[in-house]
């Protein structure tokens, strides 16, 4: 095999390619393996993040891998199929890397609901996060499907953005405290099941209930189940908290040592400046991780007793009659 990387990291996003930066910075010899699948790719613009608000994904993207190269990262499109104790890096149809240190930065799945229309209308005009996205629909007619428990928060964050938000109870009946809050706050409920989402050719009509009935709305914002593309720290036996998702410290350190994890694949709340922030810290504690044993090794070396000189033979004496 080639030489170890001194850092493997899984997924290009925000979060791995932030940390690639720093780690290059660093002079580490650093493989980013990216699938290519990120997962705010249905987005057109990014919002909230300092100097690049209304900048689109994959600018973003293109622009970090750019950065990260000129600091001798390299970038290696592919799927990690597994990742063995070691840290062998096994890819899809491609070789086995080796990596003094793992990290993960492969981001999560939105399950959306089974309705039609969402999936179609995802990221333009279905969304899921009101700081997102509120403002670029703020003072239009709002809706907010009733498929999740956070669904009744959401429609209640949403009435600062507008002051025209209908909640779609679809299968998530609210219980009396939430209709008083939703009633308390403006927002309008509309019973009966969602059949579809209606679009009138590249917008957002309505949301069409049982019956036939059309409650006009600009923008539909639905709480998907989020699901950690985290299947290598399965298998390495990363430990995970109540709700399924694995246990990290402040910089991204899992249970197993040599091991983190860091953007929205530790942490579904994680805004894309969130994720950047969170590969820069644990870039940082890798750095010092890797230096510690590198400290260490010089430390025994430095400790060895010298070898003792080997001296030749005596020369041999005259041969004995």
């Amino acid at each position: 095999m080639a030489a170890p990387y001194d850092v493997v990291i899984v997924g290009g996003g925000p979060a791995g390619l932030s940390a690639a930066l720093v780690l290059g910075r660093a002079r580490r010899r650093v493989a980013v393996v990216d699938a290519g699948a990120p997962r705010n790719a249905p987005a057109a613009r990014l919002r909230g993040f300092l100097s690049r608000d209304g900048m689109s994904p994959g600018a973003l993207l293109e622009t970090g891998r750019a950065e990260a190269a000129g600091y001798g990262v390299e970038t290696i499109r592919a799927r990690v199929e597994h990742i063995a104790p070691g840290f062998l890096v096994g890819l899809a149809d491609g070789p086995v890397l080796r990596a003094r240190r793992v990290m993960m930065a492969t981001g999560l799945h939105d399950e959306l609901p089974d309705i039609p229309g969402v999936r179609e209308r995802w990221g333009r005009d279905v969304l899921h996060c009101p700081y997102c996205h509120g403002y670029e629909v703020r003072d239009r007619p709002l809706g907010v499907l009733g498929s999740h428990p956070g669904a009744v928060g959401q429609a209640l964050l949403l009435r600062r953005w507008s002051d025209d938000v209908v909640f779609f109870p679809h299968t998530l009946e609210p219980a009396g405290g939430e209709r008083e809050r939703l009633a308390a706050r403006g927002v309008r409920i509309a019973g009966g099941r969602v059949v579809r989402l209606v679009a009138d050719g590249d917008r957002l009509r309505g949301v069409e209930l049982a019956g036939g009935r059309v409650e006009p709305r600009s923008a539909v914002f639905v709480v998907p189940r989020m699901t950690p593309q985290d299947g290598p720290l399965t298998a390495l036996g990363c430990a995970r908290d109540a709700d399924g998702w694995v246990v990290v410290d402040a910089s991204g350190r899992t249970s197993v040592p040599g091991v983190w994890a860091v953007g929205n694949v530790a942490d579904r709340r994680a805004q894309v400046i969130t994720a950047a922030g969170m590969g820069s810290a644990a870039a940082i504690a890798v750095d010092h991780d890797l230096l510690d044993e590198e400290i260490g090794r010089a430390v025994a070396a430095h400790r060895a007793p010298a070898p003792s000189p080997v001296r030749p033979p005596p020369p041999a004496g005259p041969a004995r009659p």
